[in-house]
């Protein structure tokens, strides 16, 4: 019996099945017992036997024949707990399997060995619930993944499994590939399709997966991209993308460094490990680095603000009710979006969003590739809800007694009011902006991609008081190819680790 879980990429994996020298089953089960013995929280729910029943049929012909890979728990699975994170839907189960999912069981052959935790309704950068507790990162426990695709990071990075489903509606792939150190891409929009039951708004989710390698993402990308009649915005695809890995041309390309896109203020050491990060990728590659400014509009309130109503919809009649299961700070939203939003408030973010593609239109007129950091710092205390500088100070405040009932009356001011001055919540969030900028604009690094539409990629990027920090390079639109090149070149001449690896 194999003893531990495979310490290399998913495609690795497949080869060594091929070969012989490991079988599906003594995989899934070396797998279930590193994942019972694990520390991390990772996992959410465990199928043993469906797992062990899908190994011993594998077809490992398949390009992920007989993996064990997690579902992260956003995600559906026909029979599997459908949570969302949340207490709410702590009892629901889903009833159909979600279009990327079933492609990557069906057509890929993977094997579900269960469900990777995620942030409520994966509305939050941080990897704790009121539902799953904390999960862990890899790297030194007690420090966040990040989120929302908290689990499948820490079980990719933590040695548990090769490949983990991930979604990207505000940088979820990126954000905790960056904590973790590996490499994670957000596709361009549609790329995957979100189906069945998938709405447009906010038009910014795309799916995906947190793997150990640029290869991994590529045979994934074959399995999994495509259109589907579910789907209306999801893209054709080639079908080529692990066969072209490495047959585009970046010597000469401009990238344009913007490591503090959005404004956002980085914590000491990230700016310097950076830019000596993308000085030797430039070097590797043959590529120009150049400074750029990219002066995007900050409308990270109004974009927030929009998803949050939409969420109020998905609750029905739970919402306002069944507040108190919910963790402080979706609550907290959930009151201010009820509040707050109104056409008035679309309408800016409508107006903010062009401005944005302009800003990027123009960036990617001087340069073929921009390149930022995927977080402000290293990955912060695990426990937080809030991923700002003063966390526990937030916390705190949150959590006295009393304050959502006076938040509730200041918002109900705020609900007549704005019939009234519609334009007052708007003036109300550009304050917020200016005074709190670090909770308005959490993500503020990776969301412009997602509204935008645009690829982009975090890579391991060094380390800051020895935890990972992603380096993300972003792209035009359907530039998918050239950011796999520029991550293979990063993987091949610069490399990285993992820290269930020997040093």
């Amino acid at each position: 019996m194999t003893d531990a879980p495979w310490q290399g990429d998913a495609c690795s994996l497949v080869e060594a099945f091929r070969s012989g020298e490991r079988s599906p089953r003594e995989e899934v089960e070396a797998t279930l017992v590193a994942i019972e013995e694990s520390d991390l929280n990772a996992f959410s729910f465990i199928d043993p036997d469906r797992a062990l029943a899908a190994a011993d049929t594998a077809d490992v012909n398949l390009p992920f024949g007989g993996v064990p890979v997690g579902i992260k728990e956003l995600d559906a699975v026909a029979g599997w707990p459908h949570t969302h994170a949340s207490l709410l839907f702590k009892d629901h189960v889903a009833t159909t399997t979600q279009d990327s999912v079933a492609r990557l069981l069906e057509r890929g052959g993977a094997v579900p060995v269960g469900m990777t935790t995620a942030s409520e309704f994966g509305g939050l950068n941080v990897s704790v619930t009121k539902l799953n507790g904390v999960t862990h990162n890899p790297w030194r426990h007690g420090r966040t993944t990040g989120g929302s695709s908290a689990g499948s990071a820490a079980a990719v990075s933590g040695g548990l499994v090769t490949l983990c489903t991930a979604g990207d509606g505000g940088g979820s792939i990126r954000i905790p590939a960056g904590y973790t150190g590996l490499v994670g891409l957000k596709g361009t929009y549609g790329r995957i399709s979100r189906g069945p039951n998938a709405p447009h708004r906010p038009g910014t989710e795309v799916c995906g997966a947190l793997t150990r390698s640029v290869r991994d993402i590529a045979r994934h990308y074959d399995v999994a991209a495509g259109t589907a009649l579910t789907d209306p915005t999801s893209l054709p695809s080639h079908g080529r993308w692990e066969a072209e890995l490495g047959t585009h041309e970046l010597a000469g390309r401009k990238m344009g460094l913007c490591l503090d896109l959005g404004g956002v203020t980085l914590e000491p050491g990230v700016a310097e490990t950076l830019r000596a990060s993308a000085e030797q990728l430039a070097q590797v590659t043959g590529m120009e680095l150049v400074e750029i400014e990219v002066p995007l509009p900050n409308l990270a309130a109004q974009w927030v603000m929009g998803n949050l109503s939409a969420l109020i919809a998905e609750l029905g009649d739970m919402w306002p009710k069944r507040a108190g299961e919910l963790t402080d700070q979706v609550r907290l939203g959930l009151l201010l979006a009820d509040s707050m939003y109104n056409l008035r408030v679309a309408g800016v973010a409508e107006e903010l969003r062009v401005q944005a593609y302009q800003a990027m239109a123009e960036a990617f007129g001087k340069v073929d590739l921009v390149v930022a950091a995927t977080n402000p710092g290293p990955a912060f205390k695990a426990s937080s809800t809030v991923s700002a500088p003063d966390a526990d100070k937030i916390e705190r405040l949150l959590e006295a007694p009393g304050v959502h009932h006076v938040v509730r009356g200041l918002m109900g001011s705020m609900r007549l009011a704005k019939g009234i001055a519609p334009s007052l919540p708007n003036r109300t969030l550009d304050v917020a902006t200016a005074k709190i900028p670090d909770i308005v604009t959490m993500g503020a690094l990776t969301i412009i991609s997602n509204l935008y539409g645009n690829p982009a990629v975090s890579i391991p990027g060094g380390l800051v008081d020895g935890l990972p920090v992603g380096l993300q390079v972003l792209a035009p639109h359907h530039q998918d190819g050239l950011l796999l090149d520029v991550a293979l070149r990063a993987e091949s001449e610069i490399g990285w680790t993992y820290p269930f690896l020997p040093a």
